[in-house]
């Protein structure tokens, strides 16, 4: 690329020290010419910060203090963000080492596009594979709950868009916070997916699984989000218990008939390897 955006890395830790220098060394090692990385630790008692200390000469700014949550501590980190492009990555997650690149050229090439996802990827505890989600999805598909959740880790977004949003996570909600920004996210842009794995999510014992009261939550944000679109109910009830278990193409297809939906609402990006370009289809 003739030049590289400078892309904001926000990781969030505590007492992770079993998988943090992974992390962050999945980051760094990239290579990427114009990263911001800012580590924010939530006062750990194990080994983080030694791991945070040793990197510290390539970190933007990090620190390791008491916070309300995961959702504050990514609150506290975009604070110090300056990048065009943002995104975070928890601390036993892992970057690949062509996200943060292909990132960039995505955004460098695809203009329009405001917030891109890949392809879901699965890490066990030993960073061996799981696997790998497939399929692409728009915006359509993650309100018609076709598709219940993104990636977090290999989601990234215009810093404009992230302002646009309100420039927040709901600290309030503990676990599945990221769902209310990807809602926020929707109303205002169409999602691009990048057809190639971004990050890995790591399973392990230590993963904090969601409560029924943070799955009610997400069903009430899902309600809050979607009514402003004007056409929730006909998502719910005569879109979806329709089309229940048939290929996303035909869900897409009523949507676009009906008139909510533009072919341009869904480009697939698809990595053309031998000529190293971007082709949208």
């Amino acid at each position: 690329m003739k030049s590289y955006p400078r892309i904001s890395i926000v990781t969030i830790s505590y007492n992770q020290a079993e998988f943090l220098e992974q992390t962050m060394g999945s980051v760094l090692g990239q290579n990427y010419p114009n990263l911001e990385y800012i580590v924010i630790d939530g006062g750990s008692k194990d080994c983080s910060v030694e791991i945070i200390r040793r990197n510290a000469d390539k970190l933007a700014y990090w620190v390791s203090e008491p916070d309300r949550g995961p959702a504050d501590a990514i609150n506290k980190g975009f604070a110090h963000a300056t990048g065009e492009i943002l995104g975070w990555i928890n601390s036993s997650d892992v970057h690949y080492p062509w996200t943060l690149h292909t990132v960039a050229e995505v955004f460098e090439e695809i203009k329009e596009a405001r917030w891109v996802t890949g392809v879901a990827s699965h890490l066990d505890a030993g960073m061996g594979p799981k696997g790998i989600g497939l399929g692409v999805m728009s915006k359509y598909d993650f309100l018609a709950r076709q598709a219940t959740w993104l990636q977090q880790e290999s989601t990234f977004w215009r810093k404009d868009l992230w302002d646009e949003a309100g420039g927040y996570l709901d600290a309030n909600v503990k676990h599945m916070f990221e769902y209310g920004l990807w809602l926020r996210f929707a109303l205002l842009a169409p999602l691009y997916q990048v057809n190639t794995i971004l990050a890995g999510f790591r399973v392990h014992g230590e993963r904090i699984i969601p409560s029924s009261a943070d799955v009610q939550r997400q069903e009430q944000l899902y309600r809050e989000y979607c009514s402003q679109f004007g056409f929730m109910d006909i998502l719910r009830s005569k879109i979806v218990k329709h089309t229940r278990g048939v290929e996303g193409s035909v869900l897409r297809g009523i949507l676009h008939r009906m008139g909510l939906m533009k072919w341009y609402e869904k480009p697939r990006i698809v990595r053309d390897f031998d000529h190293q370009r971007w082709l949208v289809k």
